[in-house]
Order: structure tokens, then C-alpha cells, then sequence
């Protein structure tokens, strides 16, 4: 690290903290060449992960694409912001986690469409509607009826 005031490359750290959630370290550095001090900023660098559309086409992965369909199929539920955000991290974390710099949509769909599951079966519903594109009620109804079956049995056991 080379100081802003003299350009002396040597520096020793007085404080370290974190910032920003966990995410960034903040570190006050004293000068060993002039005694002035300093602060840096140290956050993790992230290989950027590639999502490749339905359509073949590639983009970032954003996870506020993520949170933004959450939101929209949890519109007017009883579900807090902190589930939300929680499913949108667990999402980022098995993305991330899997090691591949490039994943489908159709995967982080599934992964959404299971944290719905668990999370409202309304919004599951909602998502699943607009995610597997639902082309008629026949359709929409055997999804339902599927859900129901695994419900009864889930209750059997």
C-alpha cells in the first residue's frame, strides 16, 4: 500500500473493522516513512458468473433480478422483507458455491421456485405461473393438484 501523502510503500495497520455488512474491512494504516495515517478499504474480489438465457444469450448474474421477481410474486402476502432478502442471499450463496462461471436461468428459476415452496405457496404459485409460462388452466390446475398430493402425503408421514 503506498501512502497518499509520500509514497512510502511501507505501512502498518493501527485498526482493522469491518464494514458493510461483513463484506468490507476497513483498516486505518500510519505511514512508517512520514507517521501521517491513512484508511483503506479491502473487500473480496468476485469472479463475475455468466447466466445463460433461455434464448442462448448471456448476462451477469444480479441478484436484484432475483429479489425483484420475490417481490413481485410475494405482492400483497404476508411475507416480511428479511425472508425475502434471506432467499435472495441462500440463491446468491448456491450460485456462487457451485463454482461455474456460467449457470442457466432455468437452474436459478428452480432454486427460486424452491425457496417459494417453502416460503408461500400463493407466491410459489404466482412465480410458477409466469416461470414455467403456464399455457392454459389444465396446466395451471395439474401443478396445484401436484402440490396438493405432496401436501396430504407430507401430512401422512
Amino acid at each position: 500500500m503506498r501512502c497518499l501523502y509520500c509514497n512510502c510503500t511501507e505501512s502498518k495497520v493501527i485498526d482493522s473493522r469491518s464494514a458493510d455488512d461483513d463484506r468490507t474491512i476497513r483498516r486505518r494504516r500510519e505511514c512508517i516513512g512520514c507517521g501521517r495515517r491513512f484508511t483503506t478499504y479491502e473487500t473480496i474480489e468476485v469472479a463475475p458468473i455468466l447466466v445463460i438465457k433461455a434464448d442462448g444469450t448471456r448476462q451477469a448474474y444480479d441478484v436484484g433480478k432475483i429479489k425483484g421477481g420475490i417481490i413481485k410474486s410475494c405482492e400483497k402476502r404476508p411475507v416480511p422483507l428479511e425472508k425475502i432478502d434471506a432467499l435472495a442471499d441462500e440463491i446468491t450463496k448456491k450460485v456462487y458455491n457451485s463454482m461455474v462461471q456460467e449457470i442457466s436461468s432455468k437452474e436459478i428459476g428452480e432454486m427460486v421456485m424452491e425457496g417459494l415452496k417453502e416460503l408461500d405457496e400463493v407466491a410459489y404459485v404466482r412465480y410458477a405461473s409466469v416461470y414455467r409460462s403456464f399455457k392454459d388452466i389444465s396446466s395451471f390446475m395439474s401443478e396445484l393438484q401436484r402440490m396438493m398430493e405432496k401436501k396430504e402425503s407430507e401430512k401422512k408421514s
